[in-house]
């Protein structure tokens, strides 16, 4: 078995731990400061948003030898608008200017095929009007609206009310952050984007639930032992699922970093950005969230409940007792704050059970 692969058994034993739910609020910090960033690119830059929001006209040219850089400038003369242009395989160029009035197409349709020295019927246009960018926002708005409320209802019953509220506040994290990445890049916002937005919340929400699924089963009948509190088991939980979730994300996030970064950037197959960046951004901020937020909302909002703050006392309360006794039978006095949580997870059998007790064969 690889180092990684043993790392990964031992989490999922409990044999090791890190603290995820107690270091919650260097983890709640973190993730603000990027809320807040994504929030203040998307307030100062705006979305960059694509014709099929905003109207406008797409004109495809016969083949060319004008580069990419020339079309853009003529087709920003001729409108008085940024252009998107791409390059196709077969040398034709793909022009596309968006928030123009339908009515002036005709004009920098003419107005193109004399810069690019072609006759002007050798050029399409594909207009989109306005109202229909506004019924196409609509509608995205509302798959999310739906989208969120059957996630919060599924979770609801599936669960709890509380995991269901720290799953939402969870995809409401990876949307901002994913919507600010967009606003800080410039990317183009396609209908493409919102199918990767959705996409990536499913993904958010499928680790999510792993880990949820894991405590559910864990904390049957917490209340009835004194050894763990609520929120050591959520964090064996997270630990037991850890490397499940690095090995999802890294084989997920490969493919799509070869879309964005090769297909995209390196080959200038443009209209892959809109979806490959979404699907990027947002893959990360889900596993993210669902580690480092989620499990620790929920642990929070657990913690309050009458019962689990009872259950905490308890369990303080045994292991102060313990650490009292083995300070008398040691002869050695005991201070009630020198009592440490214990490690969730089973025992190290290597450990001796007894300092005092003697070795080799009696006299």
């Amino acid at each position: 078995m690889s180092k990684f692969g043993n790392l990964g058994a031992r989490l999922h034993r409990g044999e090791i731990s890190y603290d995820f739910i107690g270091h919650r609020k260097l983890w709640y910090g973190i993730s603000i400061l990027i809320t807040i960033t994504a929030i203040v690119g998307l307030a100062v830059r705006g979305l960059n948003m694509g014709i099929d929001f905003q109207g406008g006209a797409i004109f495809t040219t016969e083949k060319t030898s004008v580069s990419v850089s020339q079309a853009e400038e003529y087709a920003k003369e001729a409108s008085g608008h940024d252009a998107v242009v791409q390059k196709l395989g077969n040398g034709t160029l793909r022009i596309q200017i968006a928030g123009m009035d339908i009515k002036q197409s005709t004009a920098i349709k003419n107005d193109l095929a004399e810069d690019l020295k072609t006759d002007p019927e050798t050029i399409t246009a594909d207009l989109v009007g306005p109202s229909w960018g506004d019924q196409i926002a609509n509608k995205a708005w509302q798959g999310l609206a739906i989208f969120m409320v059957l996630v919060v209802i599924y979770l609801a019953i599936a669960f709890e009310w509380r995991m269901a509220i720290a799953a939402l506040i969870a995809l409401i994290h990876d949307i901002t952050i994913t919507v600010g990445i967009y606003a800080l890049v410039g990317f183009e916002v396609t209908p493409g984007t919102v199918i990767g937005l959705l996409t990536i919340l499913g993904y958010s929400l499928y680790d999510t639930v792993v880990v949820f699924d894991s405590l559910k089963e864990q904390t049957k009948d917490l209340t009835k032992q004194t050894r763990y509190t609520y929120s050591e088991v959520a964090n064996r939980s997270i630990n037991g699922t850890l490397v499940r979730s690095i090995n999802t994300t890294v084989v997920a996030l490969l493919p799509v970093a070869g879309l964005l970064f090769i297909g995209g950037g390196f080959l200038g197959a443009g209209t892959l950005n809109d979806i490959s960046l979404s699907l990027f951004v947002g893959l990360a901020a889900g596993a993210y969230s669902s580690i480092f937020i989620a499990t620790p909302l929920v642990a929070d909002l657990k913690e309050r409940e009458p019962q689990m703050r009872a259950l905490k006392k308890r369990v303080l309360a045994k292991r102060a007792q313990a650490a009292s006794d083995d300070g008398i039978s040691d002869g050695q006095g005991y201070d009630a704050e020198d009592a440490t949580p214990a490690v969730v997870g089973p025992r190290d059998q290597s450990a001796p059970r007894s300092r005092r007790r003697p070795s080799g064969k009696r006299r």
